[in-house]
């Protein structure tokens, strides 16, 4: 039978896409909930991929296929959510009283369809040929594997099923410990180096030491190095060179939130300029090859399974875009302070908003190619962009305007930034759900269509969320905020930081710094390459100085802990069984975390409290700090065990 003409399974179905807009109604308000309360949202993919064969079990010709296209609609729509790290800052700033649903979804689905089209030419280059280890992409991969396989039975799904459903039941149990307070979820000791502070923070997330066991011990020391860097060499010297700003804890923590992380922002930042310099030779072979399968769509010879979206497409669709998106800018600046400038604002913004937009959705894909879309600081992107836009209006319009005119360009500045950031958090989900597509056989352009559909989704499900909570509890830094308001806390310094370069007094000393260290960064990574060594990827360092201790010491952990595991899989009489085994437990691990944050974040909108399960109070705080390192250890113990012997018989 010719190639490409073979019967396949159901794939892009309408119960699929349905399924997956379900879906998506719960975790994306479970994400703009939790994001705008703690600052931290969730991935979707890995929950979406188990409730889609838990459902889909019930129909005869599901497949594995089209269960990989509810995970598709359903984590593009939840990653969209991320939005949240920039749109309350209209509020914040007293430009929005609320949040019109046309705008605020024409903001969210015309980023979010940009860096679906942006990214879909990088596929080639950063899920086919480039060897970045994407692990949640590959942990929903397996998780959809294994159900898929679990139908048939077999000895080898028996083994794999119980890894993943002992890993999954042990990080969710300890995930709903920690909420419970009788054992801390993070780990942290706080100490004077010389007339300075530092300290050591390990956060007892089960998903981080999952994550750490797929990326691999390269970006591991890399981010290793980021640590040390920002945390051991940077933050002592910043707070040497200052007053003791309360308690030791307190100290270097505001430090690290208002100095190291711009540092670590300037190293991201020249870090992300090399990487894109590095692909822009794949990237030039994925647009050749994507012009190629445009032309090949109809040819029989073309593998369904290297199928993108064709070119005239992806551009057709990307310059059509724009038009909406310049009469969103034009509404934005009519009739105001900056009316008179629409035409040099809105053509100058599309062209930043197109050139940024690519060189993101570059960097934002090789950065959850390298560390995963959960951990990957978008939030960190959002900075450089806001910078840059903010950048941009300074050069038309100069600083030292009237009250209301800088009002005006902050907020322009943010909802330009709003746009870019769809793509930055769409085209970071996107490639992890591209390759998660390649391990299963799914065709790429199908799953493409998904990722537009699950924008659209988002983008009707946010505006409203967004005003629920605006009106019950309002935003801290807002006029007129409430005691109960929800701190946003990545919104609340995007905002600040527009405000900071257009009224000139943003921290570009550390932004400065930061680009030198990233400079060298780089320089070591080309050496070791050349001399055959263990590479440091430059962008993981600037990852370990940007993300807090916490979310990133764990990641380390787990790539040191996988690394020994794979070595002992490498000399059993069924290595590839056994590695298989390990990738299991480590998904697991994502998996039960993941899921019980989707059951948390339901929990705390319900009860309006941050804590809601917690069982003692602050004079447990000693005790839980003890046992909660010891627990977690031994749990990770004891996973790695049974592991190690089931893959032995």
């Amino acid at each position: 039978m010719i190639r490409g003409m073979t019967a396949r399974p159901l794939e892009l179905t309408l119960r699929g896409i349905l399924l997956g807009g379900l879906i998506t109604l719960v975790f994306t308000a479970a994400n703009v909930y939790l994001g705008l309360k703690i600052g931290l949202t969730f991935a979707t993919s890995i929950p979406a991929a188990v409730i889609s064969m838990a459902v889909l079990r019930a129909f005869r010709d599901s497949s594995i296929l089209e269960n990989n296209i509810v995970q598709t609609v359903a984590s593009a729509a939840g990653t969209l959510a991320a939005i949240i790290f920039v749109l309350p800052g209209l509020v914040m700033i007293g430009y929005w009283q609320g949040f019109p649903f046309l705008t605020t979804a024409a903001i969210t689905a015309l980023g979010g369809i940009l860096g679906v089209m942006f990214s879909v030419p990088l596929r080639r280059a950063l899920v086919v040929d480039d060897t970045l280890p994407y692990p949640e992409g590959r942990a929903a991969a397996e998780v959809l594997k294994i159900g898929e396989e679990s139908r048939s039975g077999g000895a080898d799904s028996a083994k794999g099923l119980a890894a993943i459903l002992a890993s999954t039941a042990a990080s969710a149990g300890f995930a709903l410990l920690t909420q419970t307070k009788l054992v801390v979820a993070e780990a942290a000791t706080f100490f004077r180096v010389g007339a300075g502070a530092t300290g050591i923070v390990g956060g007892l997330s089960f998903a981080l030491l999952g994550a750490g066991h797929l990326i691999g011990l390269s970006a591991g020391m890399a981010i290793l190095a980021g640590i040390a860097i920002g945390w051991w060499i940077v933050l002592p010297i910043l707070t040497a060179a200052g007053p003791q700003a309360g308690d030791v804890a307190t100290w270097a923590t505001t430090v690290f939130r208002n100095d190291v992380r711009f540092f670590g922002a300037g190293v991201i930042g020249v870090a992300a300029i090399w990487t894109l310099v590095t692909i822009a030779g794949p990237v030039a072979r994925g647009l050749r090859a994507s012009l190629a399968a445009s032309r090949g769509v109809r040819d029989a010879d073309t593998a369904l399974e290297e199928r993108d979206l064709p070119f005239g497409i992806v551009a057709g669709v990307s310059l059509a875009v724009l038009i909406p998106i310049a009469f969103l800018l034009h509404e934005t600046v009519a009739g105001g302070p900056l009316a008179g400038s629409e035409w040099l604002l809105i053509v100058s913004s599309l062209l930043f908003i197109l050139c940024i937009g690519l060189v993101i959705a570059a960097v934002c894909g090789y950065m959850a190619g390298l560390i995963g879309a959960s951990n990957s600081p978008v939030s960190g992107i959002g900075i450089l962009a806001v910078i840059a836009a903010s950048l941009m209006l300074v050069g038309w319009f100069g600083r030292g305007g009237g009250v209301a005119e800088t009002q005006a360009l902050v907020a322009y500045a943010l909802i330009v930034t709003g746009i870019v950031f769809g793509i930055a958090t769409i085209s970071n989900d996107n490639l992890q759900d591209l390759k998660t597509g390649q391990l299963v056989g799914a065709t790429p352009w199908k799953q493409q269509v998904a990722l537009v559909i699950g924008v659209c989704f988002g983008a009707v499900v946010v505006p409203p969320v967004l005003q629920l909570l605006y009106v019950s509890f309002g935003f801290a830094g807002m006029p007129g905020a409430g005691p109960n308001a929800l701190p946003a806390p990545q919104a609340a310094l995007i905002s600040a930081l527009a405000q900071g370069v257009l009224g000139g007094d943003l921290n570009w000393t550390m932004i400065g710094w930061g680009a030198a260290v990233g400079m060298v960064a780089i320089v070591v990574d080309e050496s070791l390459g050349r001399a055959g060594r263990m590479r440091l990827p430059p962008l993981g360092i600037g990852l370990g100085i940007y993300l807090p201790m916490g979310a990133t010491l764990t990641v380390v952990a787990g790539t040191i802990v996988g690394h020994f595991y794979d070595r002992w899989a490498a000399g059993t009489r069924d290595p590839e069984s056994a590695s298989r085994l390990g990738v299991l437990t480590a998904t697991g691990m994502i998996v039960g975390e993941s899921l019980w944050n989707v059951v948390f974040a339901g929990i705390v909108y319900e009860t309006g409290s941050d804590a809601p399960l917690a069982l003692v109070g602050e004079a447990f705080a000693t005790p839980a700090l003890v046992a909660g390192p010891i627990i977690y250890a031994a749990i990770a113990w004891w996973l790695y065990a049974r592991t190690r012997r089931v893959a032995a018989t």
